[in-house]
């Protein structure tokens, strides 16, 4: 506890054009090898590159959601190095005047509170190609179909203590990027890539300690384990004495671990200077206007809205605002239930959410329709079922396509007792079987009252309404 990590992100957001950045040649996922490569992105001698608008309008959008600043002027550089998968020797990117400055980002923490993250700039530019290691023995491929698509890199302050917030960070951002439908966030296919800069201080110190770069990190999870592993090992290297390299470095996720990769590069390293045939970039206030016309309500405000509407806390609230489809299911299933907001929440935080992760489904792709799911809450809020024979209903929902809730009490006989007159009778019987119980409840065993609840579930099979009987007991037992 006596130290305190420091950490900061950089995130590449592909952005969902058509086309790539400087060329016409599709951006589409899942292509053969160099099959989307065309001679812009080639750089054959003699091609100039032409910037894709939509790009720069999706960069505005970005900027417009976060509060930031949007350049009246920003210009694109060349940054110098040489890799097998750059074409070029260079990458084309904005540097010292970006479209997008001084932003900020609150983010929703489990624990109820509000993280704000100060975005430092947000920068277009294009991507390298990939280099493939798993396809010839011995040898490295190049696969150029993904040089030349356009992305957005999102450059933090140093505003994170710790692996967590990090990780919920992320989330948020892929959200709003969904929200503004500018990237699919998919990380798992590349549209979103995250740089982590790791570094370790004394707790109340001031200055920060020198820093390391995890580069490339593909998930959330693999986020948080870089980091936890990039803590430890600083605080284990400078506690023996030793000294933090600046260095970059690659998580090895079958081991969560990082290891070395090279010595960080300064600016100076990479030699930027104006791209010669790119022109600056204007952006007039007609263009802002335009483009914030076409912003929807972005996840921060439909959550406040939801905890206003909705009673909702600050962390489910949050939850159900980070995509439009979760968003638009839960108001959706509300609507037709007419059920109270906080049972469709938590339904959908506990029930829908387990088997939506086990299945690896997202809210889009569930195969329980918001009409059916309303079905389900509806016959909860109205006592026809209890929430533990609910869900018995939900799972043979969930594996028969088109059944209904109503269909499955019918069929299955799990309409929950309510009469009055029946739960008292079974409660009597219970009573009458169970003397020694009953005397050492009245005695003072208090805890034996669960004892008679399960036996009063257990004879009607758990169809009775638990409220009723816990109300029955209590008034028999005295």
């Amino acid at each position: 506890m006596s130290w305190e990590p420091v950490i900061g992100l950089e995130i590449h957001v592909q952005l969902k054009t058509e086309s790539k950045i400087f060329s016409g040649a599709a951006t589409k996922f899942g292509a053969e090898p160099n099959t989307q490569a065309c001679a812009v992105d080639l750089a054959l001698p003699g091609v100039l590159p032409v910037f894709n608008e939509t790009a720069n309008r999706m960069a505005i959008k970005f900027g417009l959601a976060i509060g930031a600043e949007i350049a009246e002027r920003s210009v694109f550089a060349r940054k110098n190095y040489f890799y097998p998968d750059l074409p070029k020797g260079y990458q084309i990117s904005q540097y010292e005047l970006p479209i997008v400055e001084k932003g900020l980002i609150n983010v929703a923490m489990p624990d109820g509170t509000t993280k704000p993250i100060r975005i430092t700039r947000a920068h277009l530019e294009e991507d390298a190609g990939k280099s493939v290691h798993d396809v010839f023995p011995g040898q490295t491929g190049v696969d150029l179909n993904r040089a030349g698509t356009p992305l957005l890199e999102v450059v933090t302050e140093p505003d994170f203590r710790s692996a967590e917030e990090a990780s919920v960070f992320l989330k948020t951002l892929r959200g709003l990027i969904r929200y503004l439908e500018i990237s699919d966030g998919n990380m798992q296919e590349g549209s979103m890539r995250c740089d982590v800069n790791v570094s370790v201080r004394r707790r109340g110190a001031e200055k920060y300690g020198t820093r390391a770069e995890v580069k490339n990190v593909n998930s959330f999870r693999f986020v948080e384990k870089a980091i936890e592993y990039e803590i430890e090992r600083q605080i284990l290297i400078i506690e023996d004495g030793g000294e933090i390299a600046q260095e970059t470095r690659l998580f090895d996720p079958s081991r969560n671990e990082t290891r070395s990769m090279r010595s960080k590069e300064e600016a100076t390293d990479y030699r930027y200077f104006p791209c010669p045939d790119l022109l600056p970039v204007e952006t007039t206030k007609e263009l802002i206007e335009e483009v914030k016309a076409t912003i929807p309500e972005l996840p921060w405000e439909k959550q406040a809205r939801f905890e206003a509407d909705y009673g909702l806390n600050t962390y489910n609230a949050s939850l159900l605002a980070q995509s439009k489809s979760s968003a638009k299911y839960f108001e959706d299933v509300i609507e037709i239930s007419k059920a109270p907001a906080k049972l469709v929440a938590n339904w959908m935080g506990d029930e829908l959410a387990a088997a939506l992760n086990k299945e690896n489904l997202s809210i889009a792709e569930c195969p329980i329709s918001a009409e059916r799911f309303a079905g389900l809450i509806a016959r909860i809020a109205d006592n026809t079922i209890s929430g533990k024979i609910a869900k018995t209903v939900f799972e043979a929902m969930w594996n028969e396509a088109n059944s209904t809730a109503d269909d499955i009490i019918e069929k299955q006989g799990l309409k929950q007792i309510t009469d009055p007159a029946q739960i008292k009778a079974v409660v009597e019987d219970i009573i009458t079987q169970n003397p020694k119980q009953v005397q050492q409840y009245k005695g003072g065993n208090e805890r034996l009252f669960g004892f008679f609840v399960g036996q009063t579930m257990k004879a009607t099979q758990g169809k009775a309404n638990p409220q009723q009987v816990n109300a029955v007991l209590k008034e028999l037992l005295g």
